[in-house]
């Protein structure tokens, strides 16, 4: 999330309680989680085993829980509780907006777009011409839809990340200021769930087709053309390369890549990243005839098993 303008390094440091290491007047361009984050960023980091990565990271401003020396170029913040200090950052600059209609006066619609009865359109909420919003559609703020773009019944656009840290007391939720990005001629099914980013944005590419019943994990690209079919569970931070095809309840880990064109066929599981331009299927996915060899070589084990006795 960007600042709506840059503030300085001294500025962030009195809002958060935080010691500064680095010139008072260094630009915070805004927040990011490590995985989105670009320069001008701050992001933070609470555990010894990532301090390299984010300190290594394009992110300029660096909050965290140890004095360490500050890489060239950068700037530190110290605090004891990094991810609370974060999150004071996320509520102070993208607070809850209350709802006091069922399209906001803050929303810009485009000419062209129907809005069925029923739906719900939040504050800041950008959507595009020749649109069709189905009844009881759930647009959350400051999500952006471009043109031509159709979201049918109970879809839910821009709900939280799931995201919390482990306390002794409980789960502290990592509170979302980041987006969703909705491109053209794009069309969403209905009970379809699309998580807004931590920080930044979970965008769904030009001409890409939405089943009913998928969800779409926060900071996760999906890129132009896709064809994702029902019930398919996408992790966050999941990168769908262009033309890529899910068949049905597909599950999908976190962090991975799958590459253009390929197809993943129903009921599959995948745990790591997939190469482009080829078809997979099983748990985990692989090669289909791989997979299809195994199950026989299964199904033979028991006359083995019998014959050795």
């Amino acid at each position: 999330m960007k600042f709506s303008h840059p503030l300085i390094l001294s500025e962030v440091a009195e809002l958060i309680g935080a010691k500064m290491i680095g010139d008072p007047g260094f630009l915070v361009e805004g927040i990011n989680e490590i995985h989105m984050v670009q320069a001008g960023d701050l992001t933070f980091v609470d555990h010894p085993k990532y301090y390299n990565k984010a300190l290594n990271s394009a992110a300029t401003t660096i909050l965290i829980n140890k004095e360490v020396e500050c890489p060239l170029g950068k700037a530190l913040l110290i605090h004891d509780k990094p991810f609370d200090a974060y999150v004071s950052l996320a509520t102070r600059f993208r607070p809850f907006e209350k709802a006091v209609s069922a399209i906001s006066p803050s929303a810009v619609i485009g000419e062209g777009t129907v809005i069925q009865p029923g739906a719900f359109v939040g504050n800041h909420v950008k959507i595009g011409r020749n649109c069709i919003i189905h009844a009881n559609a759930s647009i959350y703020d400051h999500t952006e839809i471009g043109d031509d773009v159709i979201i049918h019944s109970g879809a839910v656009l821009g709900a939280d990340a799931y995201y919390f840290q482990r306390r002794p007391e409980g789960w502290k939720k990592l509170e979302s200021c980041g987006k969703v990005v909705i491109e053209d001629k794009v069309e969403i099914g209905a009970v379809t769930t699309i998580d807004k980013g931590v920080s930044g944005d979970t965008m769904i590419s030009f001409g890409t087709k939405i089943d009913n019943h998928v969800q779409i994990g926060h900071d996760t690209f999906v890129g132009r053309n896709c064809l994702i079919g029902a019930h398919c569970a996408i992790a966050g931070v999941t990168r769908i390369e262009d033309d890529v095809i899910l068949w049905a309840r597909v599950s999908v880990n976190k962090d991975l890549v799958i590459g253009k064109k390929a197809v993943v066929l129903a009921m599959s599981g995948i745990d790591k990243s997939l190469e482009g331009g080829k078809t997979y299927w099983g748990v985990p996915a692989d090669d289909p005839r791989k997979k299809w060899k195994e199950i026989a070589a299964v199904k033979m084990l028991p006359d083995l098993l019998r014959k050795l006795r």
